[in-house]
């Protein structure tokens, strides 16, 4: 099934046994009415069987260059093929950790690393606010020194893992008037004085999301991560090296529904013979599987390059996040329409791809903010 040539055997490996986990323990998560219990399970499971792993580098003394992103990718694929919340929870493991793997402590990193690992704490990433959305310089959290510690106050939203999450990847303006470049990186922690989850968000999907509040909450000095006015870097860098793994889980999601609609035109009748023997149909079956090979070489060259040793992959990991995501939903929407009326029957499983697609396009930088992103690279 992963026959790219930017994935070596290791990685092969790897997505079967990623593949017969969400067989057996992820088909269908989300389906439940308790999602947070849900949410925890699939972590904890996550961990107890190894995937976690990928996560965080094999040492704790270890930079962000010694992630595997291409081991991040084929988990997410295969994950999302079964399940995006379960998707969802193992990415999130990495976003809310990755930037304390680039500039956390070492002391800080013992602490928390192994248990992200684990699964036995939860991880979030706290940017977003309700005025601050793609332009990240934009938000007005602050965060300011007092003796040996860091005052916190403002709101985020839309923050994944919102009320569930043992820590928080913080980011705030320790100098307001420097824009990016006053923002700073901390890591919360749950039970920290001043920290509030003020309210859950409801989805289209299964997503454990929602609005957090800090109120004069008081960190030990040790939680900022690199230096103060580091965070942007810090933010882009994450970004950076989970862009393509989004479009990793696109691509799951994309595959998922390209083999139900084979599967449905196959076995529908109708005026006598399978709609796969019409050539409408197999012309849409021909293009959803070229888009979703397209898409793929583009998630897994990013991914490769970022491996091989590279810096920078903002191009390649918003042409990969830009590509696969908007192909997924013209894949699944094709499905859909294959299927005819039983494709917008709640609970069919093309009808949940096409709700959960949706959210692809939107987090970790819209399609139109990939777009600006190739073009500033491109005019550099």
């Amino acid at each position: 099934m992963l026959n790219t040539p930017f994935l070596e055997e290791h990685h092969r490996v790897l997505a079967e046994q990623a593949s017969r986990f969400a067989r057996e323990h992820v088909r269908d998560a989300g389906s439940s009415e308790d999602e947070e219990s849900e949410a925890r399970r699939l972590v904890a499971t996550l961990g107890s069987e190894g995937l976690l792993a990928s996560t965080v580098p094999e040492s704790v003394g270890s930079d962000g260059n010694s992630l595997d992103v291409r081991a991040l990718c084929v988990v997410r694929e295969q994950l999302s093929y079964e399940s995006s919340l379960a998707d969802l929870m193992f990415a999130m493991q990495g976003l809310g950790s990755f930037p304390l793997t680039l500039a956390g402590t070492i002391d800080l990193k013992r602490k928390l690393l192994p248990r992200v690992k684990s699964g036995e704490a939860i991880a979030a990433f706290a940017i977003t606010e309700p005025e601050a959305g793609s332009d990240v310089s934009a938000i007005q959290t602050t965060a300011r020194r007092d003796g040996a510690e860091y005052i916190i106050d403002g709101v985020k939203t839309f923050i994944s893992n919102a009320g569930l999450a043992d820590f928080y990847t913080v980011f705030a303006k320790t100098g307001l008037e420097k824009g990016s470049k006053g923002i700073s990186a901390f890591v919360v922690e749950k039970n920290n004085p001043g920290f509030s989850f003020e309210e859950k968000i409801e989805l289209i999907a299964p997503h454990p999301i929602g609005r957090i509040r800090f109120e004069g909450c008081r960190v030990p000095f040790s939680s900022l991560l690199g230096e103060e006015g580091q965070g942007f870097r810090i933010a882009m860098t994450t970004l950076d090296t989970f862009r393509p793994t989004v479009g990793a889980a696109a691509a799951g999601l994309a595959r998922r529904a390209l083999d139900e609609a084979i599967g449905y035109a196959k076995r529908r009748v109708q005026f006598g013979k399978p709609i796969g023997e019409y050539q409408s149909t197999q012309i849409k079956l021909a293009d959803m599987a070229t888009e979703l090979d397209a898409a793929r070489l583009l998630v897994y060259r990013a991914a490769w390059k970022k491996d091989s040793g590279a810096d920078r992959v903002t191009i390649e990991a918003a042409m990969a996040k830009l590509y696969a995501a908007e192909a997924a939903g013209r894949i699944i929407d094709a499905a859909v329409q294959i299927h005819g009326g039983t494709g917008v029957v709640r609970g069919s499983v093309v009808e949940r791809l096409y709700r959960e697609v949706r959210a692809l396009r939107i987090y970790e930088g819209t399609s139109e903010i990939q777009k600006l992103i190739i073009a500033g690279q491109l005019l550099r």
